[in-house]
């Protein structure tokens, strides 16, 4: 070694994996070989599967031309458009009076030598399928709510969103997809909707935009109207299931394990007071309506709700609706005003459809009083946010109270936090079951019973996770315990 020269290190060996066999060619970015093997659910290359195929989806994305009108197919077009000459002919000839004290079928009866004859006056000849189709969508026009009804009668649509007269999206097994319908013009739409909201005492127009309905069979509506509303009349329709679901059902579905069952069963009748958290359309509504089942039928039970939406599955039940302001902006009956009216009724339990604002402060007071068992819903993301929204909600009032005295109530007012989640893939999970221990400092204590943990997706787009019970001791056992359900409710949080 020469004086002065640089110690030697060794001989380096080509790194193997490309560089060694080629000593011109850069290897690829975050290839390394066998030396830095890939990292475990890391791409292999820039053009790896996972990746590239993720890439390619974005790619197509950015690429599609977006088709905004629902297409109305050959036979349906054509019986739509032989309605448009016959439906003017045929109101001249029937007094709208007579005809809405009819129902249905009798009106099908009437019509129909009716219909042969204009018919016959317009020169068009049908087949039997056709003259039936016709009949169909001319009662339809004139006693239901037209286009809606075929959608209204399917019972896999879940949602209807109607965006103006040429464009209506549905919801089928949780994901969405233009509907096969239009509407003849935004006057038409707009008279259906006037239609629908004046059935329970509602109206809607320039002045009042805005409007909650229900339809008979407890399906909740929304519409809004021109000029809130830029593309026209726009109907939004949440179905109500007609066959009551339960929690064995929720949990046959897969939204929740054995465990959560059986712990939600024993909360519901044990008169825990249970905060059911969730976004929109992630079934906070059902499973409200799955937990009321586990109520004593000889408990008087009273709901209160802006628009009336709960089934509730009891003998003793009432429920209770509030009422918009009047032309002049009076006599709105608020659900506050339900809430304190309420506790002059002797309810055993008081249930509120959705708490938005200060009303939470009075529902907080009933669960205090006596009316152990009390239900609600609101929108919040985690359970942790719930108790926020809650202490926000209540700060909304004009309540003059300190920030700790009302997380103090909170916490000694609320017993389970139960959160639902609609997932990505469509699914409705119930996510968390949290209890709530009491105060620490300032801090609402909770504590997790069980939460769903996220795995990974399935080839066809399902979210895979399973249900963890985080092993506690629950705190509420004292309450299961008063109804002897202790044993039950130890073993299923365990």
């Amino acid at each position: 070694m020469q004086p002065g020269a640089r110690p030697s290190f060794g001989v380096a060996k080509p790194m193997k994996g490309g560089a060694g066999s080629a000593p011109n060619k850069p290897a690829p970015p975050s290839s390394g070989g066998d030396q830095f093997p890939p990292l475990p659910g890391e791409a292999m290359d820039t053009m790896g599967a996972p990746q590239a195929d993720a890439m390619s989806r974005l790619a197509e994305r950015a690429n599609t031309v977006v088709d905004n009108q629902s297409n109305v197919g050959g036979f349906e077009q054509s019986v739509h458009k032989i309605k448009e000459q016959v439906l003017p002919r045929l109101l001249e000839r029937v007094d709208p009076e007579a005809a809405a004290t009819l129902s249905k079928d009798e009106l099908s009866e009437e019509f129909r030598p009716i219909i042969l004859e204009v018919l016959a006056e317009l020169k068009i000849t049908l087949n039997r399928r056709e003259q039936f189709a016709l009949e169909k969508v001319l009662i339809d026009e004139l006693l239901g709510f037209g286009p809606l009804e075929e959608l209204l009668g399917d019972p896999d649509v879940s949602d209807i969103m109607v965006n103006g007269p040429d464009q209506t999206y549905i919801e089928k097994k949780g994901k969405l997809m233009l509907a096969p319908i239009q509407f003849r013009d935004e006057q038409h739409l707009f008279q259906i909707a006037q239609r629908i909201v004046n059935q329970v005492g509602r109206r809607v127009d320039q002045t009042t935009p805005l409007a909650d309905a229900r339809l008979k069979d407890g399906s909740r509506v929304n519409v809004i109207v021109p000029p809130l509303s830029l593309r026209g009349t726009a109907i939004s329709i949440r179905k109500f299931s007609e066959k009551p679901i339960t929690i064995d059902m929720l949990k046959e579905f897969g939204s929740m394990s054995d465990k959560m069952a059986t712990a939600l069963k024993i909360a519901g009748a044990c008169r825990m007071n249970v905060v059911i958290s969730g976004g929109t359309g992630s079934g906070k509504t059902t499973m409200l309506n799955a937990l009321s089942k586990m109520i004593d039928p000889g408990e008087r039970v009273l709901t209160i709700e802006d628009a009336a939406e709960l089934r509730l599955q009891q003998p003793h039940w009432l429920p209770l609706e509030t009422r918009p302001p009047n032309l002049e902006g009076q006599g709105a009956i608020t659900i506050g005003d339900l809430v304190k009216n309420a506790l002059r009724m002797r309810p055993d339990r008081i249930i509120l459809g959705e708490i938005r604002g200060a009303e939470c402060f009075d529902l907080l007071a009933a669960m205090n009083t006596g009316h152990d068992g009390s239900m609600c819903t609101l929108h919040a993301n985690s359970p942790r946010e719930c108790l926020g929204r809650m202490e926000n909600m209540i700060l909304m009032g004009d309540i003059k109270i300190p920030k700790e005295a009302i997380s103090r109530q909170i916490a000694e007012s609320v017993d389970l936090i139960v959160q639902v989640k609609r997932l990505r893939d469509g699914s409705r999970r119930t996510t968390n079951i949290t209890e709530v221990i009491g105060m620490e400092g300032d801090v609402i204590v909770t504590q997790e019973l069980f939460k769903f943990e996220y795995l990974e997706e399935s080839d066809d787009g399902k979210i895979l996770g399973e249900y963890r019970s985080s092993g506690l001791r629950p705190y509420t056992l004292e309450k299961a315990r008063q109804f002897g359900f202790d044993q039950a409710y130890l073993e299923a949080c365990l």
